[in-house]
């Protein structure tokens, strides 16, 4: 019996794909077996006013992936579509747009649907739900200064105000993270 395998491995390809492609973990290529379209990336999908959240949870998803790439433009649509890396790539940003689409409200998701790569969908996002940070950010700070232990336990107050103080510096390195999100070169 011939192990494909070896005949891959020896002729740098498997089903026509280099093998660098799919098989090295490192490769923005790559797709675990595991992955699947149904995958749910974060516990709260993007409603609109969780923005921020949202964006902090699915870099971190995405990064863990190594599709970060496919969100920022680092990796473009190959133009020769006779090239094995452009099935490749169709491949792996209909994967990340499932992703994304399963991190969406279903009023969001159908709002962006149509979109061809990852790419149109993230920047559709950021353009529409990174904008307005004033009023809210006024609105945890407002919160910070007026909450009270009242009758709730140590633990309880303790576990709001620093979930409070964390989306408050979640904003402060918003902007960062955006920066990097859209331009980061590893990808």
């Amino acid at each position: 019996m011939v192990n494909i395998e070896t005949i891959s491995s020896r002729s740098g390809q498997l089903n026509g794909i280099p093998t660098y492609l799919g098989h090295d973990p490192t490769n923005n290529y790559y797709l675990h077996h595991r992955d699947n379209p149904g995958a749910i990336f974060v516990s709260q999908p993007l409603l609109g006013d969780n923005y921020h959240t949202w964006l902090r949870s699915m870099v971190m998803a995405l990064t863990a992936k190594n599709k970060v790439g496919f969100m920022n433009g680092v990796i473009m649509q190959p133009q020769d579509e006779s090239l094995p890396m452009y099935n490749a790539w169709v491949r792996c940003n209909t994967m990340v747009i499932s992703w994304l689409l399963n991190s969406l409200s279903k009023k969001i998701a159908s709002s962006v649907i149509y979109a061809n790569t990852a790419q149109e969908i993230w920047e559709d996002l950021k353009e529409r739900f990174a904008q307005g940070n004033g009023p809210r950010l006024f609105e945890i700070q407002k919160s910070i200064s007026i909450l009270s232990q009242d009758q709730s336990s140590v633990s309880t107050y303790y576990t709001r105000l620093k979930s409070l103080w964390d989306e408050l510096n979640n904003f402060k390195v918003h902007s960062r993270l955006l920066m990097w999100s859209t331009e980061n070169p590893l990808g």
